[in-house]
């Protein structure tokens, strides 16, 4: 979905999105929700996340802490991952982009709710910095979402692409798609029908608990992971 379209869906037509600043790949601004602002942060045109585009989210992540103590933020989500560029590497795209996943850490941890919501494609290291921080990720219907196509998890694990084919069918896991990332807790739910009410529930739910594990074992996707954390915990 077009991001202009989104935003008309999210906050109707005439939804007086301030200072929405679309710069290349990057969108930033501030619109008023239930009579409530919120910051918007985002990625547009499937874009890769490079050293600049990582800091320039985190330097909104940041304002908005220092400037609006408290005051939600809504990420939304279009990217192709990681810049794969010599430039990006050499520069430390791994720090930038660690530095974007503990700024939105931090805005939790000052109390901002954080609500990230995948609205085309979220794939690789330019998902799991952003909308699988926050408090709670989101997806909508058509969205795509993968973090490794198996070809390349077949070079990384040394298993047989075919064997990791055949898991891909039973196992969320090894399987991209929006249905698998909520089977395993990585998508809290998939939104359809009024996006305004899906937002409004959304930030009425927001917390800093971690759910994901939990959601993972109740829906099936990831069985073991809930209680491995609890055991680690109650022997800390």
């Amino acid at each position: 979905m077009n991001w202009k379209h989104l935003t008309v869906s999210l906050f109707g037509g005439d939804h007086g999105l301030h200072g929405i600043d679309q710069d290349g790949d990057f969108l930033h601004g501030t619109v008023v929700f239930d009579g409530m602002t919120l910051t918007v942060i985002g990625t547009t045109g499937h874009a890769p996340i490079g050293v600049n585009l990582a800091l320039r989210q985190a330097r909104a992540v940041l304002d908005t802490i220092v400037q609006h103590p408290g005051r939600p933020i809504l990420l939304l989500i279009d990217t192709q991952g990681q810049q794969l560029r010599r430039r990006d590497e050499l520069l430390g795209i791994n720090r930038a982009m660690a530095h974007l996943g503990m700024c939105i850490d931090l805005a939790r941890r000052r109390g901002h709710r954080v609500i990230g919501l995948v609205y085309d494609q979220a794939l690789s290291g330019g998902f799991i910095t952003s909308g699988l921080i926050a408090d709670a990720c989101y997806a909508l219907p058509q969205a795509e979402i993968r973090v490794m196509r198996l070809p390349a998890m077949a070079r990384i694990t040394k298993l047989a692409p075919e064997l990791l084919e055949e898991l891909s069918h039973h196992n969320p896991v090894f399987a991209p798609g929006v249905e698998n990332y909520w089977a395993m807790g990585g998508v809290r739910d998939i939104w359809t029908g009024d996006l305004a009410a899906a937002l409004r529930q959304a930030l009425g739910d927001a917390s800093r608990d971690d759910q994901r594990a939990t959601d993972g074992a109740l829906r099936g996707g990831r069985r073991m992971a809930a209680s491995v954390v609890q055991r680690v915990l109650d022997a800390a």
